[in-house]
């Protein structure tokens, strides 16, 4: 099986500097099920009810976390017009799975969705995937997207542009600290803060991952996350090795940050979780995923709402 491909084109922007918040998925939703080129007209800043650079920054967020996609019905559209996704309307659509993002379920697909593609925000899914070190600061992360610019032969990434990228992209994860300097705006946490995948480790920014088992990761998220990876790399094959799923670049093991050990327990559960479609054994010492029946991601993924409702019914 090859590597996933490297991006043609990468994508250091967009956010303008704006880590995604709560409720803008929703907003992104709602506004372009109204009117699909809603992010171009001059009352987006009404409807939406925010200032212009927020208003391309809920649009870019909407896309990279793959809840908008472009309309394939209109010719040359080259993304003035969007609409929601299935996931998008799954999610944020007038009947809604969870619509103000209530399930920390709903928190780690989004994670999903952003780290776990080359198509989707460079510096995301280099770090999660790519980054060897488990500890790391701002100007290494600088060096290594430098690196991987210039060999890539990608042209106009500037210094700055990188920089700016960085900072949105530990705004994600890592929750602000108060301080008189800092202005109120910049003290929203995104919402994926709240799953502690990276930490401020001491007071000169160092940062590292956290490693192991994630006990708020649901099982169909986790599902989810390994039906959409078996599509894109390698939808031929009816089996997967233990070591494709944890360590190859864009698997579940590598964007979920999971150990072994806890790699293991979702894949205990995945014929289950499944319904048998997908089952994971031990034979003569090599551990495979085998897949017997197609699965649809979406209604895998349906199941973990409708079990949540049910506890609270």
């Amino acid at each position: 099986m090859q590597p996933i491909a490297t991006q043609t084109f990468p994508k250091f922007a967009g956010h303008e500097t704006f880590a995604l918040r709560y409720g803008w998925l929703k907003k992104a939703v709602d506004a372009t099920l109204e009117q699909q080129d809603i992010f171009l007209q001059d009352d987006a800043l009404v409807s939406l009810g925010v200032g212009k650079n927020m208003v391309r920054s809920i649009r870019h967020w909407g896309l990279v976390t793959g809840v908008l996609e472009e309309s394939k019905d209109v010719p040359n559209n080259r993304g003035r017009f969007i609409h929601p996704s299935p996931l998008g309307d799954l999610l944020f659509g007038q009947r809604g799975l969870d619509p103000y993002l209530e399930e920390v379920g709903t928190l780690w697909l989004i994670h999903w969705q952003l780290a776990g593609t080359p198509d989707g925000p460079t510096t995301w899914f280099w770090v999660f995937n790519h980054l060897a070190e488990s500890e790391f600061t701002k100007e290494k992360l600088l060096s290594e997207l430098v690196t991987l610019a210039d060999q890539a032969g990608w042209k106009r990434v500037a210094d700055n542009s990188l920089r700016r990228d960085i900072d949105c992209f530990l705004r994600t994860y890592v929750p602000s600290k108060a301080s008189r300097t800092v202005v109120l705006e910049e003290t929203l946490d995104c919402p994926l803060a709240e799953l502690g995948l990276i930490q401020e480790l001491e007071a000169n920014h160092v940062y590292g991952f956290a490693r192991g088992e994630h006990a708020s990761l649901p099982l169909p998220v986790f599902a989810y996350a390994l039906i959409t990876y078996w599509e894109k790399t390698a939808a031929q094959r009816n089996a997967f090795t233990f070591d494709e799923v944890a360590y190859r670049p864009g698997s579940p093991g590598r964007v979920f940050k999971l150990s072994e050990d806890a790699l293991s327990e979702y894949l205990d559960g995945i014929e289950r979780c499944t319904k048998g479609a997908i089952s994971y054994g031990v034979t003569a010492g090599l551990r495979q995923l085998y897949r017997r029946n197609d699965c649809s991601a979406l209604e895998v993924l349906r199941t973990h709402y409708a079990h949540g409702r049910k506890r609270k019914s």
